[in-house]
């Protein structure tokens, strides 16, 4: 049972802030904030912000999520990713509210060859999945009611993520290399933000904990590209989208080798969902399926 106060949403300018705006009214009010409206670097705004507010819920899928810049930008990885997340769990504490806090599959090596479950050895291969995994740990040291949701892949009809940067490419180039030796589970925001409303609405203290939560199924980079531009190809027609340069079966694999890139990734991070299932009955869509349903919601300019 939640409490009476607002829901207090950050990152609303954000794939899966944006779509949390559109579900979470459902459960009550909502006051969301942009980055502008709420700097996640500054702990004396979040303390400020969050007594102003006096929420019964905060849900944080705020971030900082350049991979690569991370190596170079530690000090401020950790400033969002993990101090941010640490000052939002004693402000919830402290207001006797539930945090809900995104986390991601790159807590992993990607050494596993079948899909990780949440008790399983975290060990982060960039500075973006160490902030992220600090980010958890400093939430559970608070030791409110919460919830951790580890994702993976995210993307959307809006923002910057893959799937508009290879609708772009596309677009563009005569020929697209894409890596296929990372295998994961892309995940629409929205799923996301469906399935989050869907365990506020049931929320018991006893949920309290670290789940997964992705789409179904798992594919690499190159088969998600390929899925893009078949849908793409399909559809193109249809929508008045422009043609390709280049088309699903045009697609070159390759290898991670041949793509360097100042953080490494985990080959293999899918993500096991039997916890969160069993916990609240929350079934995840495949990924293609999700995907078919974010290309129909997608405007070209």
């Amino acid at each position: 049972m939640l409490g009476s106060g607002p829901i207090l949403l950050t990152g609303i300018h954000g794939q899966v802030g944006h779509e949390l705006q559109q579900t979470l009214p459902s459960l009550g009010p909502v006051i969301g904030l942009s980055r502008e409206q709420l700097d996640l670097r500054d702990e004396d705004a979040i303390r400020r912000v969050v007594r102003a507010v006096n929420p019964a819920v905060i849900v944080n899928p705020a971030a900082y999520t350049a991979v690569d810049k991370a190596e170079a930008e530690r000090e401020l990885a950790f400033s969002v990713n993990a101090e941010a997340p640490r000052i939002l769990a004693e402000e919830a504490a402290r207001a006797n509210a539930v945090l809900i806090h995104f986390s991601t599959d790159y807590v992993f090596d990607g050494s596993k060859t079948m899909p990780y479950i949440e008790t399983d050895e975290t060990c982060p291969l960039g500075v973006y999945g160490e902030s992220k995994l600090a980010g958890e740990l400093a939430i559970q040291h608070v030791g409110l009611p919460h919830v951790i949701l580890r994702t993976s892949w995210v993307y959307g009809a809006r923002g910057r993520n893959f799937l508009r940067t290879i609708v772009r490419l596309a677009q563009e180039r005569a020929e697209l290399r894409i890596v296929d030796d990372q295998t994961g589970a892309p995940t629409s925001s929205r799923s996301l933000a469906n399935a989050t409303a869907v365990l506020l609405n049931d929320w018991h203290e006893d949920l309290s904990g670290v789940y997964h939560l992705t789409c179904a199924g798992e594919t690499t980079w190159y088969g998600f590209a390929q899925a893009i531009l078949r849908f793409y190809e399909a559809h193109r027609a249809s929508r008045g989208w422009p043609e390709l340069k280049v088309h699903a079966d045009e697609i070159r694999a390759i290898t991670t080798q041949e793509f360097p890139t100042p953080a490494m990734r985990p080959a293999y991070s899918v993500l096991s969902n039997s916890k969160i299932m069993l916990a609240c009955h929350i079934a995840m869509p495949l990924w293609s399926e999700a995907l078919s349903s974010v290309m129909r919601e997608l405007e070209l300019p």
